[in-house]
């Protein structure tokens, strides 16, 4: 049959399709909005929980992020899949670095170890020197174009030999090497022969620093980058736990 009487039930096919259509783009929407909502109440909470979890010296703001497709899924599921933690200054025993890590795996309750985390610090070089005192250092450490100057004493024949020295620096887990490159002999240095104190400040074998004592245990130093005034750190561990008592738990070099 054709006509009116055939167009009727299209019609209202049509209709109910659209109806349809607009309930499934509505909970769509309620969905995103939904996920908006959780993903900045989890990020608030997971702030709160990282700020008060923070170790004793150190202190300020820190941003959280929350990576993946939807946030609901994720924290239904037990772990994040990745969060980023955002600190431009952080105020550690009175030095001002700044600090960035992204963490993988992050279980929702901090309540186990996180499967990866991979964090950058930025440091100047006043704060560098709180931070890091080296026996034999004096003055601290200077920073350069991929190089970081020290200044020291030396005892020789009954003479105090000043010198300073500059070195490339190299990341190695718990320790990072310096390796000399030249050396510069101050005052006293014209009265005696000094070719065997410049040998021994040159060396063969570099300087190891350990940094271990100031990160907490499992975090190692990949890499390391220094600009004129300013040095950059990359840090990365597995299996580490987020809680007060872990961060606050500092490494050892052998």
């Amino acid at each position: 049959m054709t006509g009116p009487t055939a167009v009727r039930p299209r019609r209202r096919a049509g209709r109910v399709w659209g109806t349809l259509a607009a309930i499934i783009v509505a909970l769509a929407v309620l969905l995103v909005v939904a996920d908006i909502v959780v993903r900045n109440v989890a990020e608030e909470r997971f702030g709160q929980e990282i700020r008060a979890n923070l170790p004793e010296g150190v202190d300020g703001e820190v941003d959280v992020a929350i990576g993946g497709f939807s946030v609901i899924a994720q924290y239904l599921s037990g772990t994040m899949d990745q969060v980023r933690l955002s600190a431009p200054a952080l105020d550690v025993n009175g030095a001002t670095v700044a600090v960035d890590v992204v963490g993988e795996g992050v279980p929702v309750d901090l309540a186990s170890p996180v499967a990866e985390l991979t964090g950058t610090i930025t440091v100047d070089e006043d704060s560098l020197n709180r931070l890091v005192e080296v026996a034999g250092v004096e003055g601290g450490f200077t920073l350069g174009d991929g190089v970081v100057g020290y200044q020291g004493t030396l005892d020789v024949l009954g003479l105090a030999i000043d010198y300073s020295v500059t070195a490339r620096p190299t990341a190695a887990g718990d320790t990072v090497l310096l390796q000399p490159e030249g050396v510069d002999v101050g005052t006293g240095g014209d009265a005696v022969d000094v070719s065997g104190l410049v040998d021994r400040l040159l060396g063969d074998d570099p300087i190891p620093v350990c940094v271990a004592e100031r990160l907490p245990e499992g975090v190692e130093v990949q890499d390391l980058r220094i600009t004129p005034g300013t040095a950059t750190v990359e840090l990365r561990a597995q299996e580490l736990m987020l809680d007060e008592a872990s961060l606050a738990r500092t490494g050892s070099c052998g």
